[in-house]
């Protein structure tokens, strides 16, 4: 299956065409049209009435009890405080995603323990992510764990810079149809107030409680990777959701 991801022993998942989108105005929840799609700066619209798109959020911001995507408040109480989130305050198993099967309970987000097995554990797993650049845009590529890399295209998994891998779209789609997924350096949104490193550093939140204020990330950057460093929960970070197989 060659869209099948490891992230334990037992249990393989497939990743969701690209990051999720929120659009607050007709409270509609979407993915990217592309995996390379990202929308920075236009994170800084965080109100119920805003029609724009945003790809950023707080954790636990799914909707239920009144955490919402939309909130950029620097209270942490704003925010899901409790050791586990994997119910309704998973943005996938609260929420019906428009062009991920308009039903809810369909996706939901990986585990820190499942980005530690996908990153680290897996077979071959260091020769499965390499910095990369899709038309143009700054990320991360990830292998299933059967992968045949299109011919006359690179892959080379010991890149420590954004050059070493280059796909045009088209390249890409080629990429894709292999099985291949992308995580753009979409930037992260410090407390409501800016948004920073957008096309340096890609923040993928787990549905891991970590202390009272913080919770558990994939993080990478130029030189990085990490499976699961604390970010502060009142930031915006991306989120990119899995269906089990």
């Amino acid at each position: 299956m060659s869209r099948a991801f490891s992230v334990s022993d037992t249990k393989q998942v497939m990743f969701s065409k690209g990051n999720l989108q929120y659009q607050a105005s007709t409270n509609t929840w979407r993915f990217a049209e592309n995996q390379y799609d990202m929308i920075g700066e236009g994170n800084l619209k965080t109100s119920k009435a805003n029609s724009d798109w945003i790809d950023l959020f707080g954790w636990g911001t799914s909707g239920y009890d009144g955490k919402y995507p939309y909130t950029a408040s620097i209270k942490v109480p704003d925010y899901y405080d409790y050791h586990l989130f994997r119910t309704n305050y998973d943005w996938g198993v609260y929420n019906a995603i428009s062009n991920g099967g308009n039903e809810k309970g369909l996706w939901r987000t990986l585990t820190a323990e499942e980005w530690q097995y996908l990153l680290v554990t897996r077979e071959n797993a260091a020769e499965k992510y390499a910095n990369a650049t899709v038309n143009d845009v700054h990320g991360l590529i990830l292998l299933p764990d059967i992968c045949e890399i299109p011919r006359n295209l690179p892959f080379n998994h010991t890149a420590k810079d954004w050059k070493a891998n280059i796909y045009s779209a088209s390249d890409w789609l080629k990429m894709q149809d292999a099985g291949v997924v992308f995580f753009p350096a979409a930037g992260w949104r410090v407390n409501g107030t800016y948004i920073n490193d957008v096309g340096e550093y890609g923040i993928y939140w787990s549905s891991s409680h970590h202390f009272a204020n913080y919770s558990l990330c994939m993080f990478f950057a130029m030189k990085t990777i990490k499976a699961n460093p604390e970010f502060d929960k009142r930031c915006g970070h991306s989120v990119r959701l899995v269906r089990d197989l």
